[in-house]
């Protein structure tokens, strides 16, 4: 066997491990929302996301590989060796991948956009010195790791508010579902086909003109409204037995905000007066408890479980968007390494610029649906679990506004971190409903492991490299 012929399957082998490893971490972030508030069972949640992670992989997956294989090292550093740069891709997926294999044994949320950048960016700069990475295209992307978390926060954060306000706080919440589920529906698909439509379909190389765009996406949003109104007022929701007096519901949502505003007092007095204000904070906590109990608010009433029943259906479509916005993302990961090692081996030259290949988009999407299916049930647990407690409203409302965070990011080029966006989501749906509501613990946990990320598969791709080196 030649040496070109070894490296190709080694690469082969290593992108597709990659993949697998992206399914069983990244895209149980992707599902676990869905799963944890039972709108979807483990085995529909894996059927679901094969497809639907296969076809963002696919149509959109090419765009976000362009960033990730030639936009965080000077390729200049390798224009006298490129298989120097063979050797670093290569060392850089095995290393990511270990290193989810590892955090999904623990079921440990973490980033694998932190792994795979942070990989390349530790044999760059052995290879090449600090000078070769190019660090205001890194800046970028780090920044987006913030941003990313904080805006789909706010988004989910909205949307539940909007929900709580319209719906959940709402003298008959079932007919106010009847009339906001179908403007939700329709603004799910609006957001998708924006957001799909005016980047183009990337693997097919179809580009659809800014006008028909706009128009197409509007029109299927409108048949989305028509088909989604036609649905909920077909079905027949019965409510078995008596909800709570509407002025208790009401009373539940004022005292809710009376506490919020209490605690906001608290946090900017001092002294005898921030004393005060925390015996009345006990004593208003008292009273909203036992107003809570009265109304059954969180024991939810036949009527609640049938908005919420209502609303699985909702999450389904959301989770379907989802699961092809992170295909569409994190694809890239895996492939992007690849696609520029693919070029060097062909040529011998390191080009300035690559095609993905179709093929290369379907075998990440492949390892993506099996990782999923094999180890996706670690992580899944914890983010469906273990941060807040979850319903298919609340769980809605997170993957919206994690989704569209993704989409747009993908649209940008960004490789941003879909642990980042879920995790934040949940966090926002989970402040909606006050601080309590969070595991804290749970989060402290979360956000160490994306500490730890970065350096440690650097730290691991920098010893394979030098292995790597020396064998070759």
């Amino acid at each position: 066997m030649s040496l070109d012929l070894f490296l190709l399957i080694l690469l082969l082998v290593a992108g597709f491990y990659m993949a697998w490893n992206i399914g069983a971490n990244d895209v149980s972030n992707a599902m676990g929302t869905s799963v944890g508030s039972g709108a979807l069972t483990l085995k529909k949640a894996v059927i679901i996301a094969g497809i639907l992670e296969f076809s963002g992989a696919f149509f959109l997956g090419s765009h976000v590989s362009q960033t990730v294989q030639k936009g965080l090292v000077n390729p200049d550093v390798f224009a006298q060796d490129p298989t120097i740069l063979l050797y670093g891709m290569i060392s850089a997926l095995v290393a990511t991948a270990l290193w989810l294999q590892t955090a999904s044994y623990f079921g440990w949320p973490v980033s694998t956009t932190h792994a795979i950048v942070g990989a390349i960016l530790g044999f760059g700069v052995i290879v090449g010195g600090v000078h070769s990475v190019m660090w205001p295209e890194v800046a970028r992307v780090a920044s987006s790791w913030i941003i990313s978390p904080v805006l789909s926060g706010i988004i989910a954060f909205a949307l539940f508010t909007v929900v709580q306000k319209i719906i959940l706080f709402a003298y008959y919440p079932v007919e106010a579902s009847k009339k906001a589920i179908p403007v939700f529906t329709a603004l799910l698909f609006l957001t998708f086909f924006l957001n799909f439509l005016t980047r183009g379909i990337g693997g097919l190389s179809v580009q659809i003109p800014p006008t028909l765009t706009v128009g197409l996406s509007f029109l299927i949003a409108a048949i989305a409204f028509i088909g989604s109104k036609l649905y909920v007022n077909s079905k027949r929701f019965t409510v078995e037995t008596e909800s709570p007096p509407p002025n208790l519901i009401q009373h539940v949502y004022s005292l809710n905000k009376a506490l919020k505003h209490l605690q906001r007092v608290k946090l900017s007095t001092q002294g005898e007066r921030r004393e005060e204000v925390a015996s009345i904070l006990r004593s208003l906590r008292g009273v909203t408890d036992q107003v809570r109990n009265e109304s059954g608010f969180y024991v939810k009433s036949n009527e609640f479980h049938v908005v919420e029943k209502m609303f699985s259906s909702l999450q389904i479509l959301s989770a379907m968007y989802i699961a092809f916005a992170h295909g569409a993302n994190d694809v890239a990961n895996a492939i992007g390494p690849v696609a520029a090692s693919l070029e060097i081996l062909r040529s011998g030259y390191l080009h300035s610029t690559s095609q993905v290949p179709s093929w290369l988009l379907a075998m990440g999407g492949v390892g993506i649906v099996i990782g999923l299916a094999t180890w996706g049930w670690r992580v899944m647990e914890t983010i469906g679990k273990k941060i807040t407690e979850l319903t298919p409203t609340r769980g809605f409302c997170a993957e919206f506004g994690a989704a569209t965070t993704i989409l747009l990011a993908s649209r940008l080029g960004l490789p941003i971190s879909t642990t980042h966006c879920i995790v934040g989501a949940v966090l926002g749906v989970g402040i909606a409903r006050g601080i309590s509501a969070l595991n804290m613990r749970t989060v402290r946990e979360i956000v160490m492991s994306w500490v730890i990320t970065i350096p440690s598969s650097a730290v691991v791709c920098i010893i394979l490299f030098y292995i790597m080196r020396a064998l070759f």
